[in-house]
């Protein structure tokens, strides 16, 4: 392969990958925001307003739940068969899951199986984005250069703030051309059903694309991983609590800034929907440019600078965050989240990389996926709900930044025993198995 085709392979790969997480992402923070803005009224209207809300991110917290069995199952087969052929399946599971759920009648009309129903599809979407997400960030970092790796891995990343833009656009349009009673009537659907579309354009893209490089010739060789998820808790364990405890943090913040930003500005300072809308809007707009950069960053300076400075800048802000929501000025809001979303950026931008880094070729499908994945279940799947809970006890915003600033503790921690791994070859990461022996 010329050194040309070879760049051009690379784009396409990144293109691809940016464009699949995206929509991945869409389907997930769009039932999420959904959750946050009408699930506790549709789906469990004999409830009081926060016990409603607290069971709609309940069952948001399921998708989390389900994330790290599809990072094994599909993990497993993405280093057992090929990274390419799973991340088409991760796509049409979550894109046929978010569809059913645009059509799925309420409470109203069905009664307790709605719910049920409901949580059964979110689960399945759960599946989908675990497989998802590893197979695009290996994919692009396995067809990177040497030098660039932390910067082609952040592509992926990029699809959060892509996904969480789309999803809070396609809400934010509907919630503005209609009212209130028509937005939860029929309004809300629209974005799910706009799902099936979008997969069918990101699957266009997808199955274009050649197989990881890496991995093919690994194939050939006939050194592909028996049962990978044994050999990463044999060969990586160090490597894998090192990935768990630095995504923590980073969790907790990132739904804590983006998610119960929502039902506070709404709940507590009484704004309409549409301010935090615009807000979260305004942030994840700012975070496409800035985790790319971060990550490029890391290339040069090393991941574990950038991720730790990202990490004191979000416990810091943390504290700041919530008395500038209750300033109640729309412009101040705006400016609280998008300084919140920018410290997730300086962490999540070097993310994809140090976590693949972490484990060899043979493993890294499976490895990388269980540690970004677990580590969901305890940051982002809880933090809403904790942080719902805080407020409702204590009836101050003090107890959830000094929880945010504690999971932010537990991130710097990681990083201090984490390995740089930006400086080692990326075919045996070397620095992993002497960090996992």
């Amino acid at each position: 392969m010329t050194a040309e085709s070879a760049v051009g392979t690379r784009r396409r790969v990144i293109v691809a990958s940016l464009i699949g997480t995206s929509l991945e992402w869409y389907d997930f923070f769009l039932y999420s925001s959904a959750a946050a803005l009408v699930f506790g009224t549709l789906f469990f209207p004999t409830f009081d307003p926060v016990t409603a809300t607290l069971l709609a991110f309940a069952t948001n917290a399921v998708a989390f739940v389900a994330r790290p069995l599809g990072g094994i199952v599909f993990g497993h087969f993405g280093d057992r068969i090929g990274r390419r052929g799973v991340l088409v399946a991760t796509l049409v599971l979550m894109g046929a899951a978010t569809m059913l759920i645009g059509v799925l009648p309420t409470y109203a009309q069905w009664g307790v199986a709605a719910p049920v129903l409901l949580v059964a599809l979110r689960f399945l979407q759960g599946l989908g984005l675990g497989g998802e997400w590893g197979g695009a960030v290996v994919m692009s970092l396995e067809h990177s250069g040497e030098d660039n790796r932390g910067r082609s891995a952040a592509w992926p990343q990029v699809g959060v703030p892509a996904g969480n833009l789309l999803a809070t656009g396609v809400l934010w349009v509907m919630n503005a051309v209609q009212s209130d009673a028509a937005f939860k009537a029929w309004g809300w659907r629209v974005p799910f059903l706009l799902s099936g579309v979008l997969v069918l354009v990101g699957l266009w893209i997808r199955v274009a694309v050649t197989e990881s490089p890496k991995f093919a010739q690994m194939k050939a060789a006939g050194a592909t991983a028996r049962l990978p998820l044994i050999e990463v808790l044999r060969r990586h364990p160090r490597g894998l609590l090192v990935a768990m405890a630095a995504r923590i943090g980073t969790d907790v913040a990132f739904y804590t800034f983006s998610l119960y930003v929502y039902t506070y500005v709404t709940g507590t300072v009484g704004l309409p929907r549409q301010a935090a809308l615009t807000a979260v809007l305004v942030g994840s707009g700012l975070q496409l440019l800035l985790i790319p950069f971060f990550g490029g960053l890391s290339d040069r300076v090393g991941r574990r600078p950038v991720y730790a400075a990202g990490a004191a800048a979000a416990a810091v802000w943390a504290f700041v965050f919530f008395p500038l929501l209750d300033t109640g000025n729309r412009l101040v809001i705006i400016g609280a989240v998008v300084v919140a979303l920018a410290t997730h950026a300086a962490m999540y931008g070097p993310q994809a990389a140090f976590v693949a880094e972490l484990f060899s070729t043979r493993l890294r499908y499976s490895g990388a996926s269980m540690g970004y994945q677990v580590a969901g279940i305890l940051g982002g799947a809880l933090a809403p709900i904790v942080a719902v809970k805080l407020v409702q006890e204590t009836g101050s915003t003090t107890a959830v930044s000094l929880y945010v600033c504690a999971m932010l503790v537990i991130t710097g921690i990681a990083l201090w025993f984490a390995p740089e791994t930006s400086r080692a070859p990326v075919e045996d990461a070397p620095e992993a198995e002497k960090v996992a022996a």
